[in-house]
This record gives structure tokens, C-alpha cells and sequence, in this order.
């Protein structure tokens, strides 16, 4: 299996984030692999449960310098690990695949990424669009990032010539099984 980083993740500090919170497109720079920098922008939940998850634990003020998700190891706010971070995911995924089959018990952060692009695909929404939001220089990496079948590639190549409305519902919007509510981040 191959070893995805989490450090644009588990190295983001207060400063980095809570700052792009309040302008007009919300967003948060990420650096994923190569060194590459990315823009990643919120949805207004996403920026609510933020503030939300920013005040419960770093209180009203918080020091630019703390890291937005921190390890309480040794009583202070030190980096969390990767192993750390794969140790609560799949004890998360065990618990969600009691409620739900379809969840692998061997889920890792990684899965999400690809769960999102996948969805996307299915929700009707441009590859390139999808390569664009990836940060994807080549929509080859796209289709391979996808792991999706030459069926599926074709499907997908089509939303490039039409643009027309899909009626397909998102699964992103189904709130009773969404994993910011199983997570508890969802009001």
C-alpha cells in the first residue's frame, strides 16, 4: 500500500486558517505532494463547523502558532502523527462499518480524497473540473487517481461535450448518513 502524507493536514496552524475564514471565498492553502500549493475552498458549513471546532478547542482567541489539530500526548499542543491520525480513522471505520457494511474497516485518509472525486464523477460535475479541484496538472492523473474503468472513462470524457443538468441525487446532501454527522461536526 502505498504511503499517502497527511502533512499539508496535520501541519496547518491557526494562523493559516482561521484568518481566510471571514473574507468573501473562503479558503485554506494546503501543500500536498512535490511541494505543490493548493487552494482549497470552503463551503459555508465547512466554514461554520471550523470557527465551530476552532472555538471548542482552541478557545476565543487562539495562538496563531498552534497547530488546527493537535496531539495532547505530553500535556502540550505538539503535531499529530500520521500513524495517529490512521489509528482514529479505523477506529472510526470499524464503528461506521457496524452501521453500514459498505464502509471498509481498512479505511485510511487517503480513501476520502477518492471517495469525493468519485462521488463527483457521479454527480455529473466535469472531469476537468474534478482534475482542477484535485490540483491535478494532467487529467490523465485524474482518470488514474479515479481508478475507474474504460466504461467509466468514456461516461466521463462525455460530461466534457455536454454540460447539461443531472438529476442524480447528491450523496453529499444526505445528512442522516453523512460522515460529518457520524463524526459529530454536523448541527
Amino acid at each position: 500500500m502505498t504511503k499517502h502524507p497527511l502533512i499539508n493536514i496535520i501541519k496547518l496552524n491557526c494562523t493559516q486558517v482561521y484568518f481566510n475564514l471571514d473574507c468573501s471565498k473562503p479558503f485554506v492553502y494546503l501543500h500536498g505532494k512535490g511541494g505543490k500549493r493548493r487552494t482549497a475552498y470552503l463551503l459555508p458549513r465547512e466554514v461554520t463547523n471550523i470557527k465551530g471546532f476552532i472555538r471548542e478547542t482552541h478557545g476565543e482567541n487562539p495562538n496563531p502558532d498552534y497547530y488546527l489539530f493537535y496531539s495532547r500526548v505530553g500535556g502540550n499542543k505538539g503535531t499529530l502523527t500520521e500513524p495517529a491520525i490512521d489509528k482514529r480513522i479505523k477506529k472510526y471505520a470499524v464503528a461506521a462499518h457496524e452501521k453500514c457494511s459498505e464502509v471498509p474497516v481498512d479505511t485510511h485518509a487517503h480513501q476520502f480524497r477518492h471517495a469525493k472525486a468519485s462521488h463527483w464523477l457521479e454527480d455529473g460535475i466535469n472531469v476537468v473540473q474534478i482534475s482542477f479541484l484535485l490540483g491535478h496538472e494532467n487529467l490523465n492523473t485524474t482518470m488514474k487517481y479515479l481508478d475507474i474503468t474504460t466504461e467509466e472513462k468514456v461516461k466521463a470524457l462525455a460530461t466534457l461535450e455536454t454540460e447539461e443538468e443531472h438529476n442524480t441525487p447528491k450523496k453529499w446532501r444526505n445528512n442522516e448518513s453523512s460522515l460529518t454527522s457520524f463524526l459529530g461536526f454536523a448541527r
